[in-house]
Formats: C-alpha cells, structure tokens, sequence
C-alpha cells in the first residue's frame, strides 16, 4: 500500500515535470492579463501621471493657507542721500561766523563797548576794582569769538547729524500673506485640480481596459492558430493516408495515374497549409510575450491549446446602455474634461473681481530711521491689508472668458457625440454576440455533419465503392467544417471581450 502511494506520488509529481524540462511556461489568460498590467509602459506612464496629478491637487490645497516669505536686500550708490542743500550745510556749519560777521552784531559790540567805558566810574562806585572792570571789559571784547567758536561747533554737529551716509544699506523683511477673497479663482482652482485628478484615473482606467484587450485578442489568436495547427497536422495525416491507399491501388491497378496525382497536390496544399499555420503560430507566441512583457523567444504554453472546445459557455447580451455610459472611461474623461475647462472659466472670471488679502511681517534696515539716521539694524512689526480692484483692461479677461466658454461647448457637443457612438457601439457588440452564439451552433452541426460524411466517404473509398476524389471532397467538407468551428468557438470569445469592452467592464467583472 506504501510503495503504491510512493508510486502515485510519484507519476504526479512527473506530470508537473515536463513544462520546466522543456523549459515551458504555463500561462493562463488571468495570469496573462496580470503580467500585461504589470509590464506595459504607457500604462505606468498613467500611474506617474496619476501621481502627478495628486501633487497637483495638494499643492492647490496650499493656495487657503497663509504664505511666509523671507527677503533680503543690499544696495550699493555712488553718493549718499543728503537732506541738506550744499548751501544749506554751509550756513548751517558757519552760524557764530554769520552771527558775529553780521553788521548788526558789530553795531551792537561798538554800543556795548561804549557803554561799558561809560559805566566805568559806575562801577568803580559798585566797588569793583580797575582790575575786575578790566577783566569785565577783555570778555566783552572776547565774546564774538566765543559765540562764533560755539555757533559754528553747534552748526557742525547739526550738519553731521543729517549726514545719512546711505551709500552702503541693509534691508530685510519677513512677510506673511493670507488671502481673503481672490474672485473665486482659489475656490476653482482647487476644483480644477480635483477634476485632473478624476481625468489621471480615467485615463489609467482607460489603458488598462485597452491593455487588457490587446491581451486578450493576442491570447485567443495563439489559442486560435494553436487548433488550426492540430487540425492541419490531422488534415495531413488524412491526406498521407489516402495518398498511401491511392498509391496501393495504382500498384494493384484499381486507381488511375491520375488519381494518384491529385492526392499528392492534396499532400502539397495540406503541408504548404501546415507550415503558414506554424508560421503564424510563431508569430503570434512573440507578440503575446511582447504584450505580457515577456522575451520574444520565451516558450509558452495556454491551458485552452489542448482543450477540445476554446468557447466560452453561451451566455445571451445583456445590454444596459445607461451602465455603458457610467463606466466607459472615455465618456468619463470627456466629463471630467467639460468640467475642467468650466473651472478654467471661473478662473479668468476671476480677473475681473477684487481680491483682497491680508498682509502682516516684520522689517529692518541699516541705516533705519525709527531713532534718526542710525547705521545699525532696527526694525519694525507691520499688519495691513491689501485691496486690488481692476478698473480697465480693454476687454482682454472678458474675451478670453468667451474663448473658455467656447472650449467648453466644444467638450459639451464632443460628449454627445461620444455618448451616441458608444450607444451604437453597445448595441452593435451585443448584435454581433448573438451572432457569434448561431455561427457557433451551426459549425457545431456542421461539423457533426462532416464528421459522419468523412466516415463514410472511407469507408465506401474502402471497400472500393467511392472514388478517391470524393474522399478528398469529404476531406475537404471535413476540414472546412472544423476550421469553420474554431472560428466560431474563437469569434464567441473575442465578441465576449467586445461587449465587456463596449460596456465598460472589461476587467472589472471578469
């Protein structure tokens, strides 16, 4: 009982053995599909895209919240700021001179001098001694040169006090801005972004069912050309046997030259058609590895290739037009691009409203100004609040809004368009379905048909009551009839995949 589980053991793990000896690939169309997605480069391209699309969409979140900004400044000028005229420095910086060199002064200091001459015995009666009034009078005459040495120092220093020395000056601030109302152009914005956003993922959608059904109609062209090749290589075998039978009967002399002849063209044809169908089979292996991102030359294998019926069980259309038009992703970019472009209307709307913002930071300069002209770095806290109200534009915002408008309604009309053509698109894949499901029980009776002819057109042809030329009539009917059948059997598929397609499912509900 042992040994014979081993043994059982055994056969099942040989029955695995002969794909990775041969170095084969089991692929299935799930499998197919799945390896498609993964491998296609435009539709990574979509998923970029898609995160591009987000960045977007947070940056717009950004434009609600307040900015801060940081500026610096340094300006260098050949001469400096000068409140003060050359002219005006120069009286200012001479005041005692103007003072004690003006007449008046020089009158004054004459009577002055007189009176205290005058009041000299005065004095002397005061009892102030000669040398006190002689000392009083050395002042008296001194003070002009007082008052012009104090005036001018004084003037000197008001002079220096208005020197800006602004030829080297350091500025600096940190501004903080907060929008209010910017005419709604945020408000759209940020829609416009949530829209491109919906436009990225319909795109992707949009790539992926075409992925999908470029693999699809690759994968069934293998499978198809896989059973033109049995059914060529069954063709041949036929033809072989007959041509060895004709040959017997030539030796025997039961059968012409002629006859003999006709069999071989038959020979010829049926290789001639074996190897276009090994050719196309080749082919057709290298464009499903190219489309699932596999080499060229890689060896695969499709678990329908072996199988005696490739069609899917008969399932009649269900056709639901209003669905088709919610998930076809093309419809869904057309929508979301006719709202895009109403945003981008909104935005240029914008131009012609105010916006208001609200402004606050801190400054500082060197030179500054708060305490005089001071060369070191002071600053300032400021708040305020900025107002722009366009007046005139000469229509420049009001034309391009009508130019936005138009684009709109061009989407608008390209929409109904395209919700015509996919109506007739649904209506014509689910027509054509139903067809594919009768020409696919009429090759089913056909081939019944053809079967029971082929089987007695031999045996007649055996025991010498038929001709070889209706054998290789019945050959051909045979032949016909199960190349007929495949197509069927392949149509019905690839109809299935056109009405998921048409109806926006393709990958979603298989």
């Amino acid at each position: 009982m042992n040994k014979s589980l081993a043994f059982s053991f055994w056969l099942l793990a040989l029955g695995t053995l002969p794909v990775a000896v041969q170095g084969q690939r089991l692929l299935t169309l799930d499998s197919c599909r799945a390896m498609a997605l993964r491998n296609n480069k435009q539709l990574s391209i979509a998923r970029v895209k898609q995160d591009v699309a987000a960045n977007l969409r947070r940056s717009a979140r950004t434009k609600y919240l307040p900015h801060v900004s940081a500026v610096g400044t340094y300006m260098h000028t050949t001469e400096p700021i000068s409140l003060l005229s050359t002219d005006q420095q120069t009286t200012i910086s001479h005041l005692g001179t103007g003072l004690v060199s003006s007449p008046s002064f020089q009158a004054d200091m004459a009577m002055a001098g007189k009176v205290l001459g005058n009041a000299g015995p005065v004095l002397s009666m005061l009892g102030l001694s000669a040398e006190e009034i002689q000392a009083l009078g050395s002042k008296v005459q001194q003070l002009p040169e007082t008052l012009k040495n104090g005036l001018d120092g004084f003037g000197q220093r008001i002079v220096d006090a208005f020197d800006t020395d602004t030829r080297n000056v350091w500025a600096g601030s940190i501004m903080l801005t907060q929008p209010v109302f910017m005419g709604g152009s945020i408000v759209a914005l940020n829609r416009l972004a949530d829209l491109n956003e919906q436009l990225s993922a319909n795109s992707a959608d949009a790539r992926q069912q075409a992925v999908i059904y470029a693999t699809d109609k690759a994968y069934w062209q293998v499978v198809s050309l896989r059973h033109k090749q049995r059914l060529a290589q069954a063709y041949l075998d036929l033809v072989k046997k007959l041509d060895e039978n004709v040959n017997k009967m030539i030796k025997e002399g039961v059968a012409t030259r002629s006859d003999g002849l006709s069999v071989d063209v038959r020979v010829n044809e049926a290789e001639m058609a074996l190897t276009r169908v090994n050719d196309g089979l080749v082919l057709s292996r290298m464009l499903l590895c190219q489309t699932i991102g596999l080499p060229v030359n890689e060896t695969v294998t499709l678990p329908e290739e072996e199988a005696q019926n490739v069609a899917a069980v008969v399932v009649e259309p269900q056709l639901d037009v209003e669905r088709a038009m919610e998930l076809r992703p093309e419809l869904r970019q057309l929508q979301t691009m006719t709202d895009m472009s109403r945003q981008a209307t909104n935005i240029l709307k914008a131009g012609n409203l105010p916006m208001v913002a609200l402004t606050g930071g801190y400054s500082i300069s060197n030179p500054n100004v708060l305490n005089g002209f001071q060369k070191n770095f002071r600053g300032f806290w400021n708040v305020g609040l900025l107002v722009r109200v366009p007046i005139w534009n000469w229509g420049d915002v009001m034309y391009k809004v009508r130019a936005s408008k138009g684009a709109t309604t061009m989407l608008t009309l390209e929409l109904a368009e395209a919700r015509e053509k996919i109506e007739l698109q649904a209506t014509q894949t689910a027509y054509q379905l139903e067809e594919a499901n009768k020409r696919l029980t009429l090759a089913q009776s056909s081939v019944t048909r053809a079967d029971e002819n082929l089987r007695t057109a031999n045996l007649g042809f055996a025991e010498g009551v038929i001709a070889p030329t209706t054998v290789m009539e019945a050959q051909t009917a045979w032949l016909q009839a199960k190349s007929q059948q495949i197509d069927a059997e392949i149509d019905v598929r690839l109809s299935q995949v056109n009405l998921r397609k048409a109806m926006g499912t393709l990958g979603i509900e298989d």
